[in-house]
């Protein structure tokens, strides 16, 4: 059978309203927002990510902010203290819906034998001492790793870890311990699992590997709407060699739909309950760690938008800046700009803007100063400065004002 073919436009506005854009964005119109509405946001996009970086916020209040609009800002916080989300390794550090423990038993397994070696070491280095952490937790918890016995000594090195940290990720890891957040310093802290998640989601039964994976690929079908095999693995971060017979298994079974994508030369899946609206009148910033943008070659087939985080590139070498957000207008990615939030001079600074070639520069500016009016405003932040860096710069500073 020849598969459907859909049009770049059509894929286009089938991934925007699988990602929950172009809906009734409540804070923005003033409405209130609660943690039934960041259910709502996890339901469509499956998994957030969590990064420690906060030039302007944390990242994963951003994808509630972009679709949802201005909200509580301690929604995530709230969800981890009732057990309605827990954080695990996922697609990187990541909050996910608790329904999901189940689904992830086997990933614990597997972290046992292929986390970082330095991490993984620990279990057989001092098996005596993880039993010892895990017990200090067990009697003192929630914990981090500063707060135990003999927490070790910190290596240097970035990425160097005291026997105390590497012993908490482990069970952490595996599954022995989950951990939540301290709001104000980001720091996790180690609990057990009776204690944090719900004990009817810790007593249902784990499936089998096979059949999570291909749960797991299932719903990332559902949070793209439209996408290839390799969108599809890279979502949850499974092997895609691994994944391909499960995408196979998934058409037999009529829960994904073969399709073509004009110009896209890979495998492509459609969900079977994936919407194509006619329009998608989205206006939102995005996260540099959003669902949307996470599959770099993915953004630039869907929206001609070639993004790469410039975070780890010398400053001199940088060509959009630090923190650059992606500005989603209608279907397009239309501008991006490196964002700050100077809590100090309780200013949103705006570091560059930059246009996308041939929009069109009065409307984006427009659209943007009040998005960024917007943004400002949840931050508790007074005014926005722009500075003259970009193309965009100049419409955007008078449009601002």
């Amino acid at each position: 059978m020849t598969p459907e073919t859909l049009s770049l436009a059509q894929a286009r506005r089938i991934a925007l309203a699988a990602q929950g854009f172009g809906g009734d964005r409540l804070g923005a119109d003033g409405r209130r927002v609660d943690r039934r509405h960041l259910h709502r946001v996890l339901d469509q996009v499956d998994v957030v990510q969590i990064d420690s970086v906060n030039v302007l916020v944390r990242t994963q209040e951003m994808p509630l902010f972009s679709r949802l609009g201005p909200h509580p800002r301690d929604l995530w916080t709230r969800a981890l203290r009732g057990g309605e989300v827990f954080e695990a390794w996922c697609h990187e550090a990541s909050l996910l819906p608790v329904d999901h423990w189940p689904l992830l038993a086997w990933k614990r397994e597997e972290d046992a034998a292929q986390m970082w070696r330095s991490t993984r070491a620990i279990a057989t280095e001092r098996p005596g001492y993880l039993d010892d952490v895990e017990a200090q937790v067990r009697e003192r918890g929630p914990l981090r790793a500063g707060a135990l016995d003999d927490p070790g000594t910190r290596k240097a090195g970035m990425w160097e870890r005291s026997d105390g940290k590497r012993a908490l990720e482990f069970l952490f890891s595996t599954g022995r311990l989950v951990a939540t957040r301290d709001p104000s310093t980001f720091t996790r802290l180690y609990d057990l699992p009776e204690r944090v998640l719900p004990a009817e989601v810790l007593a249902r039964p784990a499936p089998s590997a096979h059949d999570a994976r291909k749960e797991l690929l299932e719903r990332a079908a559902r949070a793209c709407g439209v996408a290839t095999d390799r969108c599809l693995a890279d979502y949850h971060r499974l092997n895609l060699p691994a994944s391909r017979p499960l995408l196979d298994e998934l058409v037999e079974e009529g829960r994904l739909v073969p399709v073509a994508v004009r110009g896209w030369d890979r495998p492509t899946y459609l969900h079977p309950d994936a919407r194509l609206p006619r329009w998608v009148r989205a206006r939102a910033l995005l996260s540099p760690f959003d669902s949307l943008v996470w599959e770099r070659r993915r953004t630039e087939e869907l929206f001609g938008f070639r993004y790469r985080i410039e975070i780890y590139v010398r400053p001199e070498d940088r060509v959009h800046g630090y923190y650059v957000l992606p500005f989603l207008l209608g279907d397009r990615l239309v501008a991006r700009v490196d964002l700050k939030a100077d809590r100090a001079a309780a200013t949103l600074r705006v570091q560059a803007a930059h246009a996308e070639a041939g929009v069109d520069e009065g409307e984006v500016a427009a659209a943007l100063a009040d998005e960024l009016r917007l943004l400002a405003g949840w931050l508790a932040l007074d005014r926005v400065a722009v500075v003259p860096r970009g193309d965009l710069a100049p419409a955007l500073r008078t449009a601002v004002g």
